[in-house]
Formats: structure tokens, C-alpha cells, sequence
């Protein structure tokens, strides 16, 4: 992630009304989320609201910029967030390499970092024994778009490209497309509508009637393709 933490906030607020997304993908990941959880780049907060449930000892929303990580402080404050919810401005550097966590989530955060190997190898030396790395990161480097680039998007991954990230303390548990519905949208955008910032209804049509039918389509597709991918890694 660049150390220009102004980055546009209209991504975050568009689809954190992706509600279906989040479910489907978090699927994957509740069995995970106990403990300690550090959630880096946690924006406005959408995600937190989605996979938080309030068991966890504690849930670190880590937010580079402060007027998002504002907006995690009221939600925390308002009790519209869990009481283990805690907010903190920074970077991942910006924590005591001390502090151990049993989950570590990058949601869409990835894609935002230049150098995606040497933060994926720093966030394993915060991992307890058997503690993971949770990862949704934008799929397809041919759907690469001015949106990508107007969002500080460095690229985009394939799963083996995402594969190519994770240190070698690491295990890989998971590794699979997700959204291959969304993929065909995607496709057909950038051949024929050129669009390149998607509209809140578009949003809520995607979530609400195309990641419906992808949950059975990619498991159909045994999650060979999709608009995203999904990696789950564990410290060894």
C-alpha cells in the first residue's frame, strides 16, 4: 500500500452495500476468525460489520488513512461495531512485531501494495502458531482498467500469481476463484460498455442477482474461474 494514504474512499462506500459478496466469501473464513484478528486496510469499516460477530478476544481494524479510520472510530463508538473492536491509524510497521494474531485479513488490500511479498512476509512474523493470512484480492490482469489504476490498484492476480506472494513459512490451504458470474460481467463491460466506475445500482444487481447464481456456478466450474480471488495461508 502506498504511503499516500489519501486513497479514493468511493470504492469502499460503493460495495460495502455487498452484502451477498461479503457473505459468500466469509464463508470461507469464519472457522478462522477467532482470537485475535488484525484487519489490515479495514476503510470505512464494511468489512468489520460483515465478519466481526463479537466472540473474538479482539479485533484490530489497522487503516493507513485517517479520515477513513475515522469513520471505524464512530462505528466503534456508536456500538455499531463489537465491543472487541479496537481502531488503530497506521501500517502493519506501525505495530510491535511482538503482538501475535491468529487471523490476519487483507481484503481487497493486496492489490493496493507495490511490493505485495515483503508484506505478506512481515504479516507471517505476526501470526501465532497456526495462525492465518486471509486473502480476496481483484482477479485477472486483462480486466486491469483505468478504475484499477484511479484506486491505486497496482494489479491484479491470477491464483498462481497470488500463490507467488505468500512467504515460505507459509502453508497454502486454499487457493480458488471466486465469482465467476461477476468474471462474465466483468468481461463483457470492457469489451462492449468500456465503463470504467460501476453505479450503485450496478453494484446491488451484481451482489444481489449474479453472486447468487456464482456461488453455485463456481462450485459447478470447481472455482476455475472468477473476478476474484480468495487464499487462505497458514503460519507452519
Amino acid at each position: 500500500m502506498s504511503q499516500e494514504t489519501d486513497y479514493i474512499g468511493d470504492e469502499l462506500s460503493l460495495f460495502q452495500h455487498a452484502k451477498n459478496w461479503k457473505a459468500y466469501y466469509s464463508s470461507y473464513f469464519k472457522k478462522y476468525l477467532h482470537g485475535r484478528i488484525l484487519e489490515v486496510g479495514a476503510g470505512l469499516g464494511g468489512t468489520t460489520l460483515s465478519l466481526c460477530d463479537g466472540t473474538q478476544k479482539e479485533w484490530l481494524c489497522l487503516e493507513p488513512d485517517p479520515k477513513l479510520s475515522i469513520n471505524i472510530e464512530t462505528l466503534i463508538s456508536e456500538n455499531k461495531l463489537p465491543a472487541c473492536c479496537k481502531s488503530k491509524t497506521g501500517f502493519l510497521s506501525d505495530i510491535p512485531v511482538t503482538e501475535k494474531f491468529n487471523a490476519i485479513l487483507y481484503i481487497d488490500v493486496i492489490e493496493h501494495i507495490e511490493d505485495d511479498y515483503a508484506e505478506l512476509n512481515k504479516a507471517s512474523q505476526y501470526l501465532e502458531k497456526d495462525g492465518v493470512i486471509l486473502i480476496i484480492v481483484p482477479a485477472h490482469q486483462f480486466l486491469y482498467s483505468p478504475f484499477d489504476k484511479a484506486i491505486g490498484h497496482y494489479r491484479r492476480y491470477s491464483v498462481k500469481r497470488t500463490k507467488q506472494a505468500v512467504p515460505s513459512d507459509l502453508k497454502i490451504l486454499k487457493a480458488i476463484y471466486l465469482d465467476s458470474v461477476g468474471l462474465a460481467a466483468s468481461m463483457a463491460n470492457k469489451l462492449f460498455l468500456k465503463q470504467s466506475y460501476p453505479t450503485l445500482k450496478q453494484v446491488l444487481f451484481w451482489d444481489r442477482t449474479m453472486v447468487p447464481v456464482s456461488k453455485l456456478a463456481d462450485q459447478l466450474l470447481f472455482h476455475s474461474v472468477g473476478k476474484s480471488v480468495l487464499l487462505i495461508a497458514q503460519k507452519k
